[in-house]
């Protein structure tokens, strides 16, 4: 018995195979409905459900050639998906969990949050505006104009003593504000 090695031209020609889906980009036009909605029950939102699949059909675009059967497209690029989200959860594992509550961070005046800041500083000038009008100068240059114990005397024109007690004295009363006490 021989076998044929070629054939003739005016044979007819053997019909092509038909596929349900040709190209890559034709089967996730078919099939991306279907398939974000198997990755949307495998994850928390529906941005990590796109996120899910883009990474399963960048895994099946790399296989596109070796996948024989057609009709298992469906139940490869399924099998991508579980494997994917299995992989990523257990990335995340260590780093993310659930809870009932979430943990408020401890409040910090004045660190981000511009309402206690304007409270505070608001706060801070009312203290201040009740200090003798010596202390409130001496607290005001030496604080909030930043000179230094000596600078402040000679704007001042004390000595560098005076400056030192009657700014320690203007603090203790600012500590002992009932107003500022409740910003501590």
């Amino acid at each position: 018995m021989t076998t044929p090695v070629c054939t003739s031209a005016s044979a007819p020609a053997a019909p092509a195979r038909q596929t349900p889906y040709p190209t890559f980009a034709s089967y996730v036009r078919a099939r991306q409905p279907v398939l974000l909605r198997t990755a949307r029950s495998l994850t928390a939102n529906l941005s990590d459900a796109e996120d899910l699949l883009q990474t399963a059909l960048a895994k099946t675009y790399v296989a596109w050639e070796r996948i024989e059967d057609q009709r298992a497209l469906d139940g490869y690029v399924r099998r991508a998906l579980l494997n994917t989200r299995t992989s990523q959860w257990r990335k995340r594992r260590v780093d993310e969990f659930t809870c009932d509550e979430l943990p408020e961070p401890e409040p910090v005046p004045g660190d981000d949050d511009p309402a206690e800041r304007q409270a505070l500083h608001d706060a801070m000038w009312r203290a201040i505006t009740r200090l003798p009008a010596r202390q409130r100068a001496m607290v005001v240059l030496r604080y909030y104009e930043d000179l230094s114990e000596a600078q402040t005397a000679e704007v001042l024109g004390v000595s560098v003593g005076t400056v030192k007690s009657a700014v320690s004295r203007a603090l203790a009363k600012l500590r002992e504000d009932p107003e500022l006490g409740l910003v501590r």
